[in-house]
């Protein structure tokens, strides 16, 4: 069933390229514990103990402010076809915005997405794979073009000021560094 590694090994880096969905989940040292749904083709491996995530624009900013706070995080991808697995990957993170110097040498990862929020690069100290055998098993249809369709019309300047107004503070009123 379950196996703890100290490393990602190339099955389970095979495993995560061919995911079409993953989950972030961060906590602060008090307040509401985030996990949240992700996808678009936004993350990456870098070698066996480091990731980095695109995170696009969205309705909160919580994994920035936890994340600000004390670093933590789990990254899960779960398969919803094919054989049963669950693999998380804990870790610590550090967030990047597009005024850092590394931004530039990262974001070359990625497709170009307006509303590129930050980069969150992950060191990855354990990870763990479970069985997934409760996981139902869903047909991929696609990705939802709606977050890239709404940014694109909002254009640089809007999306800037959405984060001014929905993504400066968390829902525990914690800052998440984005200006």
């Amino acid at each position: 069933m379950g196996k703890q590694l100290d490393c990602l090994n190339d099955k389970l880096i095979e495993f995560i390229d061919k995911q079409k969905m993953f989950f972030i989940g961060t906590a602060g040292k008090e307040g509401k514990i985030n996990v949240s749904p992700k996808g678009m083709d936004t993350f990456r491996i870098l070698d066996k103990n480091r990731a980095l995530w695109l995170n696009l624009t969205g309705s909160g900013n919580e994994t920035a402010a936890h994340l600000l706070e004390n670093g933590r995080i789990t990254v899960m991808f779960c398969a919803f076809e094919g054989k049963p697995l669950i693999l998380r990957l804990y870790g610590h993170a550090k967030v990047y915005h597009q005024r850092d110097d590394q931004w530039a040498e990262l974001i070359r990862h990625f497709p170009d997405f307006t509303g590129s929020r930050q980069l969150i690069e992950i060191d990855i100290e354990m990870v763990q794979s479970s069985c997934g055998f409760g996981v139902p098993l869903y047909e991929y249809q696609g990705q939802r073009e709606e977050l890239r369709w709404w940014s694109d019309k909002q254009g640089e300047e809007g999306i800037k000021a959405y984060w001014e107004k929905k993504n400066t503070v968390s829902l525990d009123g914690k800052e998440t560094g984005i200006f």
